[in-house]
Formats: C-alpha cells, sequence, structure tokens
C-alpha cells in the first residue's frame, strides 16, 4: 500500500471510529522522509540530542527543532528587536523578525533545489539571530564593548546559550533540547570555527561555544551540512535585497546611487529598458525581486557544479570537505562584496544611522553600568543571588538580561531607572 494511501487509510479509520486510539507508525504518516540527496542530512540518522526524548510520532526530528523554535520566548522578541531601522522609524521597515522570516523562505528554496533537508534548513534560518540584542549590531557592540574583561559577547553564542540554557519551558531540561544538527548548523552556519589542530579561525572561539562543544561536540574543525550552508547565504540573500529596499524607503537611498554599484545597475538597466515608464516604486520592487532571483539561481548553479566535482556520498563528505559548497559565484561573489560596501558607506554609516546608534549604545551602556552596580535594579527573576555572585558571574547574567530585550523594553527600562533616556530618531 502506497504511503497517501495508508494516510487516507488512517484517517478514515480515525473519523469513523473516534472513540478508538489510532495506532500510528512512520510509514503510515510519511512525515517528512522523503526522497532526498545522498549528501542531505537525514532526519533517521540524526546524532539525537543532548538529553534523551521519545521520537514524535508525526514529526521528524528537524520539524520538531522547528516548531519548538516558533514556539519560543526569543522567537517572539525578534519581532521587535532592530533591522536596521528602529522600530518607531516606520511601520515598513524589516525587524530581526520580518528579515529571519526571508531567510527561512530562500533557505527552504534553496534547500529544495539542491534536494536537502528543508526542515533543517529552515530551523537553522529561524534560530539563526535569536542572540541579537535590541537595537540591533548597535546593541551588540555596545554589549561587547561592555563584557571585554568578562569574555566579551557574540551573537551567535548568546543564540547557543539561549537554546541550550537560558529559554526555561520544558519540564525536564534547560532550552529547547533541540537536535544535534541544528545547533551544529546554528554555530558554524558561516564555517568551521577552530583548524584541525585546536587552534582558532581568526578571534578565539566565544566560551559558550567551547563549554557546550565540550560537552556535546559538535565538531568546530569541520563545515556545517549543506542544509545550515543554504540557511547562511539566505541569510546574505535577505539582508542584501531588504536592506536595498528600507534604504529606498527611508530616503537615504536613491535609485540613481544604486547605478554605480555593479550588481543593481546591471538589473536596474534590464528593469528599465523593458519597463520605461515605469513608477521609481515599483522600478524599487523590481530590483528586489530580480536581484533575490539573481542570487538563489546563481548559488544553485553554483552548488550544483561543486557537487558534481565533490561527488559526496554522504553528508559526511560535506563536513569533510575543505570549502562550503553552498556558495556564490565568483561573479556574484564579487558583485556582493561591492553591495556591502556601498550599504556599509552609504545606509549602515549615514550620519542620521549613527546618531540612532550613538543613542542606542548610551541606553545599553547605562542600563549594564546600574544592573551591575545594583542587581537589585532588574526584575524578580533575574535578580536573586547576584549580591553573592563574581563580577564575572554577574556579569554574563546581566548580558543574559540585556540581549534578550526588545527595543521597546530596552526603552521603557531606560525610562523606569534614569531621568533622561535618548530619543532614538
Amino acid at each position: 500500500m502506497s504511503r497517501a494511501r495508508s494516510r487516507q487509510r488512517v484517517c478514515g479509520e480515525a473519523s469513523r471510529d473516534e472513540g478508538k486510539r489510532v495506532a500510528l507508525n512512520a510509514s503510515d504518516i510519511g512525515f517528512g522522509y522523503r526522497p532526498r540527496a545522498p549528501y542531505a542530512t537525514d532526519p533517521a540518522k540524526t546524532r539525537g540530542r543532548f538529553v534523551d526524548e521519545p521520537e514524535s510520532l508525526t514529526r521528524t526530528p528537524f520539524q520538531r527543532d522547528r516548531d519548538r523554535i516558533i514556539h519560543s520566548t526569543a522567537f517572539r522578541r525578534l519581532k521587535h528587536k532592530t533591522q536596521v531601522f528602529v522600530a518607531h522609524e516606520g511601520d515598513h521597515y524589516r525587524t530581526r523578525l520580518t528579515h529571519t522570516i526571508e531567510v527561512a523562505q530562500i533557505a527552504r528554496a534553496l534547500a529544495r533545489a539542491l534536494q536537502l533537508d528543508e526542515d533543517l534548513a529552515e530551523a537553522v534560518a529561524l534560530v539563526h539571530d535569536f542572540g541579537h540584542t535590541p537595537f540591533g549590531h548597535t546593541g551588540e557592540d555596545a554589549l561587547n564593548l561592555k563584557m571585554q574583561p568578562f569574555g566579551g559577547f557574540e551573537h551567535n553564542a548568546q543564540s547557543l546559550r539561549i537554546v541550550t540554557k537560558l529559554e526555561r519551558r520544558y519540564a525536564e531540561f534547560d532550552g529547547l533540547n533541540l537536535s544535534w544538527e541544528t545547533l551544529e548548523g546554528l554555530v558554524k552556519h558561516n564555517g568551521p570555527l577552530v583548524h584541525a589542530d585546536g587552534s582558532p579561525m581568526g578571534k578565539p572561539v566565544p566560551q559558550a561555544i567551547s563549554v557546550y562543544s565540550q560537552l556535546h561536540d559538535l565538531e568546530l574543525d569541520r563545515f556545517a551540512g549543506p542544509e545550515a550552508q543554504a540557511a547562511a547565504i539566505a541569510d546574505d540573500i535577505a539582508y542584501n535585497t531588504h536592506d536595498i529596499d528600507d534604504g529606498l524607503r527611508s530616503g537615504l537611498l536613491t535609485l540613481d546611487m544604486l547605478e554605480d554599484v555593479p550588481l543593481t545597475a546591471n538589473i536596474l538597466r534590464a528593469v528599465r529598458m523593458k519597463y520605461p515608464k515605469l513608477d521609481p516604486v515599483r522600478i524599487a520592487h523590481e530590483l528586489m525581486r530580480r536581484q533575490i532571483t539573481l542570487m538563489v539561481e546563481d548559488v544553485i548553479a553554483t552548488a550544483k557544479g561543486k557537487l558534481a566535482l565533490l561527488q559526496p556520498e554522504s553528508v559526511d563528505d560535506i563536513h569533510a570537505a575543505s570549502q562550503a559548497v553552498v556558495t556564490f559565484s565568483e561573479e556574484i561573489a564579487a558583485g556582493e562584496r561591492e553591495l556591502k560596501r556601498f550599504l556599509y558607506a552609504n545606509l549602515y554609516r549615514h550620519p542620521s544611522v549613527m546618531e540612532v546608534r550613538a543613542n542606542a549604545d548610551r541606553i545599553v551602556f547605562d542600563l549594564f553600568d546600574i544592573y551591575m552596580a545594583d542587581p537589585r535594579a532588574m526584575p524578580e527573576g533575574w535578580r536573586e543571588g547576584l549580591d553573592r555572585a563574581g563580577n564575572a558571574v554577574k556579569a554574563r547574567h546581566v548580558a543574559d538580561f540585556l540581549a534578550g530585550m526588545t527595543d521597546t523594553y530596552a526603552v521603557k527600562e531606560h525610562r523606569r531607572l534614569f531621568d533622561r533616556t535618548p530619543v532614538l530618531s
């Protein structure tokens, strides 16, 4: 009997006799164990969770991870966390949540085209920004500066802390108890963190990651699986595109300025040739959708070419490869680097954006200092026991509290604790 007919049989029996519990099994439900490439991550061969749990009857391990991520407190907080422009500057600017949704959509598209596990790609995409502070990278930079004497602050490491420790929802464990593959993808979606001899690649490995990996080896010297690589490049595609859109909406960027950037100039030229009378708003939208299509199709073609050369027989061959497999071509990668330089010079470092950043810095600095000086300034549930803790423990606790704040809550806390609060506009 086919899986489709088997599912129909189960549903039919259930509807005829709702008083009886229908026995479910994987062959009846067929829940996500669909055909995929031999080099894809197979949920049936997951390396499991840090705390053993019975498998779900209706979801693969990666679907279960995705669901836990979506239902978490950290996911909901992304709604009120800055992407580029703080929320009150306009209702239509991206937030960290809408950015995350766009990344997940692109990651699934890439995974589908490459015959990977779509659910794992989606899970990594949805969780990748959990550790971001209020006020985007501005808040992260400010908190990292304050945390320098205590090991620093890095949002990827904070994401790991959230899903392994700080979320407190379940009866039997802290965190979300995600599968090994999702955690590995979260930590290494941008590539290995150490060389084969254990020495760091560039900056030192954040303590939260190194400590956890000693307990639950995330193989920091190897590449993440292809699904995590798809999520990582989907992040680049999403923000390189929607930051242009937000920049145009804000007036800090113009279509004429984008004529000086090779990647966008070529697209704009094609749009204007085909639609010579199109209004600027629709031109901008055409630019966005065509840029996403161009980058997605380039990644798919490039990845297929690399896979053809590598001939991986299992996902372990992807982990052991000497380079990432899911990447841009050299041509698009060069264009993307030039686009990033343009965005940094004309958007991220624009004087009006920098003014908001300075005020956001002040809020984070002030809150950190007052919580360190008097932990009783933090709400109940966060301040207990800190009067006897050393500075390093106290600082990390304060960083956890601060990093979890939304933009709106951080401003509200500052107004509660200080006579004057900087205006973020």
